[in-house]
C-alpha cells in the first residue's frame, strides 16, 4: 500500500523505504543463487540486524525495537515480499515465531541468553512444535521431557522446522505431565545440545529456507530452559499462532501483490497479433479481479493489525483472513503464471517461484481446514 493508506504515517514510510533499500541490495541479487543452494547465508541475518528488521516489535531492553503498532511489522512484510520468494521471509524472520514466547514467559537471564544474540543477528532461532504424528493437533505431541536432578531428558522428534538445519535457538514444546493441554511445556534447546540431530528436508517450494526433522535421543537440556511455569505451555503455544497468522497473511498479501505485479508490467510490455496484450479484455479483466481480491486483504489486513495493536484478539477474523490472503495468493499466483504464459512457466519468473509455495502457507500455521473450524467454534457455531 502507500502513503494513502490512513494506518501509515511518515514514520511507516520511511522505515519501508529503509527495509525496500536492504531487499533491492542485499536480496534481490542473490535470491535465485540462495535457492539454488536451498538455504540462505547467516551473514544475511546479520546484515538484517543492521537495519534493524529483525529487532521490530521486539523490547528494547533485550536489543529490540519497540514500536507503536503492528504496521511496522506488515509494511516489512510487504516489501521483503518483492523478493518473491517466501523462502526468504519464512527463514530470514523465523526468529518471528521462535521468540515471542521467550519474551512473553521467560525470565531475564533467559531473555538475556537467548533473544538478544538472535536479534543482533549472532544466532538464529525456531519454533519447534510440528511432530510426525500430527501438525494442527498440538494438544496431542508425544516429545517427552523427564526430570532428572538439573536436566530435563528430551525424548521424540518435530518435523517441518523452518530454520531447522541453522538454529541455534529452539523453542519447544514438550510433554512434562498428563495428556492434554495440560501436560504441555516449553524448552529452549540450544544447536549444539547433546543428544539433537537434525535431518534437512526437500520441498516443492521455499526452496532458500532449510527445513528439518529434528531428532531428540536423550536430549539433556538445563532446567533453566525451561520457559515459565512447567506445564503452561500450551496458552503461551496459542498466544503465539495469533500473531503467527497475521504474519502468514501479509506474506500471502504481499507476496500476491508481486505476482500482480509482474503480470501487469508483462502484460504492458508483451506484444500479440501486433498490439500490447493489455489491451486485450480478458486479460485486463483477470487483472481487475487480481487487484479487486488483493485490495479486499489489504483492508481486513490492516484492520485486523489494528484491532491486534488496540489489544484485542479477534481469533475467528484471524482465522478467516488467514484463509482469505491464502486462498487470495493461490488465486492471483495461477492468473499470473497463466498471464505470462510460457515466461510465467521458467524458472526465474518470481510469479512461477510464488506459485510452487502458495499450499505451504494454507498448511503452515493451521491449515485451512482448520482454521474453519476454530472460526466456526469461536463464532458460537
Amino acid at each position: 500500500m502507500t502513503a494513502r493508506n490512513p494506518f501509515l504515517n511518515a514514520d511507516h514510510e520511511s522505515f519501508r523505504t529503509q527495509i525496500a533499500r536492504f531487499v533491492e541490495k542485499e536480496i534481490t541479487p542473490h535470491i535465485d543463487h540462495w535457492e539454488r543452494e536451498g538455504q540462505l547465508p547467516r551473514q544475511l541475518h546479520a546484515r538484517a540486524a543492521e537495519v534493524g528488521l529483525l529487532q521490530v516489535g521486539f523490547p528494547e531492553a533485550h536489543g529490540g525495537i519497540e514500536v507503536p503498532d503492528p504496521f511496522f511489522e506488515l509494511v516489512a512484510m510487504e516489501e521483503l515480499a518483492r523478493a518473491g520468494s517466501g523462502g526468504l521471509i519464512a527463514s530470514l524472520m523465523s526468529h518471528g515465531i521462535g521468540l515471542p514466547p521467550i519474551v512473553a514467559a521467560g525470565d531475564e537471564a533467559q531473555k538475556e541468553r537467548f533473544v538478544r544474540p538472535v536479534l543482533e543477528g549472532r544466532k538464529i532461532a525456531a519454533l519447534a512444535i510440528t511432530e510426525p504424528s500430527g501438525g494442527s493437533d498440538v494438544a496431542s505431541l508425544h516429545t517427552l521431557a523427564r526430570r532428572e536432578g538439573d536436566d530435563y531428558v528430551v525424548n521424540g522428534s518435530k518435523t517441518f522446522i523452518t530454520s531447522g538445519m541453522r538454529a541455534d535457538v529452539i523453542t519447544t514444546a514438550v510433554r512434562t505431565g498428563g495428556a492434554g493441554i495440560g501436560g504441555i511445556s516449553l524448552l529452549v534447546l540450544e544447536g549444539d545440545t547433546p543428544g539433537l540431530s537434525r535431518t534437512p528436508l526437500d520441498k516443492m517450494g521455499w526452496r532458500c529456507s532449510d527445513t528439518a526433522t529434528l531428532y531428540f535421543d536423550d536430549a539433556r537440556v538445563p532446567a533453566s530452559h525451561l520457559i515459565g511455569p512447567e506445564n503452561a505451555g500450551f496458552m503461551a503455544i496459542m498466544h503465539n499462532f495469533n500473531s503467527e497468522r497475521l504474519g502468514l497473511a501479509a506474506q500471502a498479501w504481499g507476496l500476491a501483490q508481486t505476482c500482480y505485479q509482474e503480470a501487469l508490467d508483462w502484460a504492458r510490455d508483451r506484444e500479440t497479433f501486433g498490439r500490447p496484450l493489455i489491451t486485450r479484455q480478458v486479460i485486463r479483466h483477470k487483472l481487475v479481479d487480481m487487484k479487486m481480491m488483493i485490495d479486499a486483504v489489504g483492508a481486513q489486513l490492516y484492520q485486523l493489525a489494528w484491532r491486534l495493536g488496540q489489544k484485542q484478539q479477534p481469533v475467528a477474523e484471524l482465522c478467516m483472513l488467514k484463509n482469505l490472503a491464502t486462498s487470495t495468493l493461490e488465486t492471483v499466483a495461477g492468473e499470473a503464471v497463466q498471464i505470462l504464459g510460457g515466461a510465467g512457466y521458467l524458472t526465474g519468473a518470481k510469479s512461477e517461484r510464488i506459485f510452487r509455495e502458495t499450499k505451504v502457507l494454507s498448511i503452515g500455521g493451521g491449515a485451512s481446514e482448520i482454521m474453519k473450524d476454530l472460526a466456526s467454534r469461536q463464532l458460537g457455531y
